[in-house]
């Protein structure tokens, strides 16, 4: 009988088999339920990811099985792990930090790629000395220190424990949450993932209802989010942002109306793009800013070349908003919290929409007002690194 190494692709056709046939309905698994880029399928002692974004079939190998003594595997389209797994790295410049926190595994992170972060706790673990920064272009350290390394880039080195983990590449933001059952497949903490699923699916689906009942007794208002680079103003097409302004009860400026790109410099185009801006009720700029403490009305009013706000109605009703109130230095938790509870983001707009006071808004700050940035510091971590954080339920009667 030839080893078993020497037999991939059958081992492989037989384990992708017969895990349909083995699937079963207990507390510790997980079934996709809304994400597109992924799924997951069980045997009794092992579970197979198919990544539709890399291409790859991680196989992950119970650490009591005979399989996991015996097998391991390494090509081009399937890569083999012993779970769960005993430590990890993961590409912070890249990688949503917060989906390990809701799992409770920061105690098994052992190194990141920057101090680039945007977790009370991280920074707090980080400044304490249980992790350590490993450079992303040191692959062979990264390859052989640790049994994976969770990266958020397809075109980065794929070494063989080089694990991608890219859920801001999902369409809807119910779609990216899901992406913690991807995560905790590898940890075998998957009924902690299905309750932290559902949690903010339910909390997501009440917000609607919620959003739906108010906006139902008022006119929806016209949402576009902007951004400046270099004197070119251009309105985002995001399939997740759109979601998000439907779901909150607003209406999305019609794409029809929207050149590429609005040259500043360029009068016809400056004329254009004014145009536009006059026809919305609430705007989110997210221009970048490497400083966002410094970013203010002015630095809008600077960026679109207007001294007065006459025929501006956000402005008039002081609704012009940006996403980067949490902040670490220049790091933003908008790729990161706001992508794993995306229940507060709705929240953040429901309140921009429909705005009633009694809501203190997350991830967004209106610049219209004057409101400034939240610094995220270490000290305000209360909870050890073993101790899985729970995701924020929004009381739907607060925002309605």
């Amino acid at each position: 009988m030839a080893p078993l190494l020497q037999l991939p692709f059958f081992f492989f056709f037989f384990v992708f088999f017969f895990s349909f046939s083995l699937l079963t309905d207990g507390d510790n698994t997980s079934h996709v339920e809304q994400a597109g880029n992924f799924h997951i399928y069980y045997g009794q002692s092992f579970k197979v990811i198919k990544n539709a974004l890399d291409g790859q079939s991680y196989l992950l190998l119970q650490n009591s099985s005979r399989a996991a003594t015996r097998s391991r595997y390494c090509t081009g389209r399937i890569k083999s792990f012993v779970i769960p797994l005993s430590n990890f790295s993961i590409d912070t410049t890249t990688v949503p930090v917060s989906f390990f926190e809701l799992l409770g595994l920061l105690g098994s992170l052992k190194a990141i790629t920057s101090e680039s972060m945007s977790s009370e706790c991280l920074l707090k673990t980080y400044m304490g000395g249980e992790i350590e920064i490993v450079n992303k272009s040191e692959t062979n350290q990264l390859a052989t220190q640790f049994t994976a390394h969770f990266i958020g880039e397809k075109r980065q080195s794929r070494a063989c424990n080089f694990v991608t983990f890219e859920p801001s590449e999902e369409n809807t933001p119910l779609q990216r949450t899901e992406w913690i059952k991807y995560l905790g497949t590898f940890l075998n903490v998957e009924a902690r993932a299905n309750q932290v699923f559902q949690a903010v699916k339910e909390n997501y689906g009440c917000l609607i209802k919620a959003a739906a009942n108010t906006s139902a007794t008022s006119f929806k208002p016209v949402v576009a989010w902007v951004g400046c680079n270099e004197g070119m103003w251009s309105f985002s097409h995001d399939t997740y942002k759109s979601q998000y302004v439907v779901d909150a009860g607003g209406e999305n400026l019609e794409d029809s109306l929207e050149a590429n790109a609005y040259n500043m410099s360029i009068p016809q185009d400056l004329d254009d793009f004014r145009a536009l801006l006059c026809t919305l009720d609430v705007v989110i700029d997210e221009t970048y800013a490497s400083d966002p403490s410094e970013y203010t009305l002015s630095t809008f009013m600077q960026n679109v070349n207007i001294s007065d706000n006459d025929c501006f109605s956000f402005l008039t009703n002081r609704s012009l908003w940006r996403y980067d109130k949490r902040v670490h230095n220049t790091t933003l938790d908008w790729f990161d919290g706001a992508i794993s509870q995306p229940q507060l983001v709705l929240a953040d707009l429901i309140e921009a929409f429909f705005p009633t006071g009694n809501y203190t808004t997350t991830y967004l700050r209106n610049i219209a007002k004057g409101e400034g940035i939240t610094d995220i510091a270490p000290e305000r971590c209360g909870r050890s690194s073993d101790t899985a954080m729970d995701p924020t339920i929004v009381p739907c009667n607060t925002i309605s």
